[in-house]
């Protein structure tokens, strides 16, 4: 009996089971697009520097495109999340180096958010017509916000900074981060827009010359505008031009540690001005008309401490020009700062440039006591820095040196208004020791490369442990030093005072963005409500 009902029953236990391919595949295709958004991100941060990939963002934005088209706004705010944590979670890896992944993840987490915001706004954007245009746009309004909530914005990881190697750089002379990171986020968005017109039209067999047109415009113009951009970028010597010196001293050790051993920061800085002093006088290095120190190379203050006094005063006497030293500075009062000093030969200290964009958790701690309850990390910060309320600018040996200290070349407005107040070159000095060999220091000096386009200035970068670099106007890299070494970079460079356009109009290229992509969020919602309405009816 059994074995005449066997083969009856086997077909009966089996049969559901053809079901289940559909189904596994149904679920697959649900889960493709949040692979493909997050895989995206990853994508994007592949072609941000060290890598000179800087055209991968390109294909990034077009597979952005290709998950969110059609959605709703709720799947776009969860696939642009993903895609942000693909993005901004390898590339602020840094940020736990020395404090472990908690504030690296919560970071990455938060900045994610605005991501996600975009997101849903692209996915409701992407139903109008020429939507390429709106999304971009939008996506600059979302980096708006990120520059300045919360605790005074964390602009890093513009798309812009991810361009230095790139073909759009010109176009930062011409409107700034946002222009240069609008252009490469629309021809991304172009390109996919590109792809589905060809499919359509080889499905429909009938061409939409409209969308057609405004997909193929999407990639052209900026690729065009970038090349018409690029007489905007010079490296003519408009005033002369003068000799730098950029100091990189070194440190004892890396991490949060380097600053340890008392005055040892300020003796290896001491040591190697002296060293390019002796080198000058032997006739092996060209006399230096001017010397930038880095952030926080003197690492006691010299206006409490004679010693370290009298350590500067003779590697300044030895050099004979002018130096820009980074000390941390206790006023009378108890304030703490983040200070440039600027040390003449003849006259000792004659001008302070107190840095005014101090970094969260780092300089200072927001709601301190909250955040004590989840790390006991914040007691490492004893006491916050305060903030300078003046834009820096040194004269030093009649060339007048704007000054963007490390944190600060992240931030559109804190380079700009050097420039405003007559800089004619540009340094910015930084202390990246705490963060060891991490890509941090080639994300910062990528930055300081798109500086010096935006603005036509050349920038040099003196760092206490690595790399420090000369960068001319057009954003080459003139001279550079490598990782833990105590070296020099004596290099002339071009003196400018003409404004670039980008210089000229400030936020405004920014804000029209902004517009724009509020326009195209107030279209789409009402598109979307009309067809609601009709649908009910």
């Amino acid at each position: 009996m059994t074995a005449t009902t066997a083969p009856v029953d086997e077909p009966d236990q089996l049969a559901p089971q053809p079901a289940q391919g559909p189904r596994a595949l149904r679920v697959l295709r649900r889960l493709a697009p949040a692979a493909a958004a997050a895989l995206a991100g990853v994508l994007l941060y592949v072609s941000f520097p060290p890598r000179t990939l800087w055209w991968l963002a390109l294909p990034a934005f077009a597979v952005l495109a290709g998950c969110l088209h059609g959605r709703t706004w709720k799947a776009g705010l969860g696939l642009g999340y993903l895609f942000g944590l693909g993005f901004l979670l390898p590339l602020l890896v840094w940020t736990g180096v020395e404090v472990g992944p908690g504030p690296w993840l919560a970071l990455a987490a938060v900045e994610a958010v605005f991501v996600a915001l975009v997101g849903a706004g692209t996915a409701l954007l992407s139903r109008l017509p020429g939507y390429p245009l709106w999304a971009a746009a939008l996506w600059i309004a979302g980096e708006a916000a990120r520059a300045r909530v919360p605790f005074s914005g964390f602009p890093w990881g513009k798309i812009a900074f991810g361009q230095a190697d790139g073909v759009f750089l010109p176009l930062a002379a011409l409107g700034g981060t946002p222009v240069l990171g609008f252009a490469v986020v629309l021809c991304g968005y172009g390109l996919y827009e590109t792809v589905r017109q060809v499919r359509a039209a080889r499905c429909s067999g009938e061409v939409r010359r409209g969308a057609a047109v405004a997909a193929l415009l999407s990639v052209l113009v900026p690729v065009g505008g970038a090349f018409a951009a690029r007489p905007l970028v010079s490296n003519d010597a408009e005033d002369g031009t003068t000799t730098i010196a950029a100091i990189q001293g070194n440190v004892p050790r890396a991490g949060l540690g380097f600053n340890a051993q008392r005055r040892a920061v300020l003796d290896h800085h001491v040591r190697e001005t002296e060293r390019l002093a002796a080198a000058v006088k032997a006739g092996k290095a060209e006399q230096p008309d001017l010397v930038l120190w880095p952030e926080n190379s003197s690492d006691i203050d010299p206006f409490t401490n004679p010693d370290a006094r009298h350590e500067i005063e003779d590697a300044v006497e030895a050099i004979g020009a002018p130096v820009s030293v980074g000390g941390v500075v206790e006023t009378k009062g108890g304030k703490l700062y983040n200070e440039q000093i600027l040390w003449d030969p003849q006259k000792g200290p004659t001008d302070t440039y107190d840095k005014r964009q101090i970094r969260p958790f780092g300089e200072y701690i927001p709601l301190r006591g909250l955040i004590r309850v989840f790390s006991s990390d914040v007691d490492r910060v004893r006491q916050d820095f305060s903030r300078g309320d003046e834009p820096g600018v040194f004269t030093m040996a009649g060339a007048e040196v704007g000054l963007a200290t490390c944190y600060e070349a992240a931030f559109d407005w804190a380079v700009r208004d050097t420039v405003t107040h007559g800089a004619q070159l540009i340094s910015v000095p930084s202390n990246n020791a705490t963060f060891d060999r991490s890509e941090m220091t080639y994300q910062q000096l990528a930055m300081s490369r798109v500086r010096a386009v935006e603005h036509s200035r050349a920038v040099a970068v003196p760092v206490t442990s690595g790399v420090s670099a000369v960068i001319m106007p057009d954003g080459a890299v003139k001279a550079r030093t490598t990782w833990y070494t105590a070296d020099s970079l004596v290099e002339e460079v071009p003196l400018r005072s003409s404004r670039t356009p980008a210089t000229r109009f400030g936020v405004l290229p920014e804000g029209v963005l902004v517009l724009i992509a509020a326009g195209g969020l107030g279209c789409a919602v009402t598109s979307a409500a009309r067809s609601r309405r009709a649908a009910r009816r």
